[in-house]
């Protein structure tokens, strides 16, 4: 089948899902043309990459003046400033143009979707009817109803106060505008469904998880690993991973300090802010910042740590770590998206003295680090393959094909 793929940021090995779902539907035999924006030179140079993997990509760029423009003038109103940070007039009258050529549109996360609003528009024109998929992948008022309390930066809090009851109001209508909608977890589905008005249901709101890819992700040797070594990953511009690291810094990592002084952590993850950036005035943390291959970090490690504070849907650096067969060390938050079993796949202490335990009691048993690493390497080989997660996404596409030509 044709697909348009919409995604409001380039995807790449840092934006995993789209990456992995468009790479795994072309081998399952699939033309994907992929439409994005890009904002500065890496992601110019991504979309480039995009293009020599073979893949028909369309591309605008989107300047910073832009999106604070859509976002000035949306401000008096009562659309979420991030349903329209990612608008690009430019990229839509692309769209326009070719919108009736395809047999599905997937477009992805709230910031695409008004792309999605205005195809449908479009191919209702032309009296075309293919479906049309949003990949909400998380619920974001259910982000933000936790950032409002949990969030360490004061400036992100009151943003985020100013956007709660505009994503809760405009979701909710949201979720009933498309053939169907997805998200990464039964959480997020749920968090979903409690926005829509009392007594209505919906039916076309469906998980589609997240994978690892498998092969690029692998375990390292045991003689790799470095004693006492920490790794905490993720996108570190991203507001919850900063309030992670904060208080993994403040509140964690002093209690393992006091038993073990020579452990040492990696900070690694694209765009740490200068908060980030200053832990490492103590030479015991290493602010890696950006890497262009994340893997010889989780493989080196002996023990991923994930004490997240908040945040929405399956989180990548966790199942990324597991994939290493890294042990994982995580606030049940980080894990509540994944069916693992918490003392068997990964450790999940509640509160900064049990985690800290549960880290220390890993360092100091070479064994149980082997089992739960291996056990996490497990799960994710049994439950999170992207192939199949492409294959389930290929057949809501087919699903959706059949039913609008009956």
């Amino acid at each position: 089948m044709r697909v348009l793929f919409v995604v409001p940021y380039v995807p790449s090995l840092v934006r995993v899902r789209p990456y992995n779902l468009i790479r795994h539907l072309a081998a399952l035999g699939h033309e994907i043309t992929i439409a994005t924006v890009w904002t500065d030179a890496q992601s110019k140079d991504e979309v480039e990459q995009l293009r020599r993997n073979g893949f028909r990509v369309q591309a605008d760029y989107l300047p910073q003046q832009r999106s604070l423009w859509n976002c000035l003038r949306a401000l008096p109103g009562s659309t979420p400033l991030q349903a329209v940070y990612s608008w690009q007039p430019a990229l839509m009258r692309r769209l326009d143009r070719e919108a009736a050529n395809f047999d599905v549109v997937h477009v992805e996360h709230l910031r695409g979707a008004n792309y999605g609003l205005a195809l449908k528009a479009q191919l209702s024109r032309c009296g075309k009817t293919l479906p049309v998929v949003w990949d909400s992948v998380d619920c974001i008022t259910h982000l933000f109803r936790q950032a409002v309390n949990r969030s360490q930066s004061p400036l992100r809090r009151l943003l985020t106060r100013l956007e709660l009851g505009r994503t809760e109001r405009y979701e909710g209508w949201l979720v009933k505008q498309f053939d169907q909608v997805l998200v990464t977890s039964t959480a997020e589905q749920a968090a979903l469904r409690s926005l829509l008005p009392a007594g209505q249901q919906i039916d076309c709101l469906n998980v589609l998880t997240n994978g690892v890819d498998l092969a690029y992700f692998t375990p390292g040797t045991a003689a790799e690993r470095e004693p006492a070594r920490l790794v905490l990953s993720g996108k570190m511009s991203y507001h919850a991973n900063v309030s992670m690291v904060a208080h993994f810094v403040s509140s964690i990592l002093p209690l393992i300090w006091a038993r073990q002084p020579e452990a040492s952590l990696w900070i690694v993850g694209k765009d740490p802010p200068a908060r980030i950036r200053g832990l490492a005035e103590d030479r015991r943390i290493s602010v890696v910042g950006t890497v262009s291959d994340i893997r010889p970090y989780l493989q080196r490690a002996s023990v991923a740590v994930a004490p997240l504070t908040y945040g929405a849907g399956v989180q990548n650096k966790v199942l990324e770590a597991m994939a290493c067969a890294t042990p994982v060390v995580a606030y049940p938050q980080a894990v509540s998206a994944l069916a693992v079993q918490p003392g068997v796949d990964v450790l999940t202490p509640h509160g900064p003295q049990a985690f800290a335990e549960a880290v220390l009691d890993l360092l100091e048993n070479p064994a149980q680090q082997r089992a739960i690493g291996a056990a996490g390497r497990q799960f994710v080989e049994t439950h999170h393959r992207w192939d199949r997660v492409a294959m389930q996404l290929e057949k809501y596409y087919d699903e959706l094909i059949t039913a609008k030509h009956q």
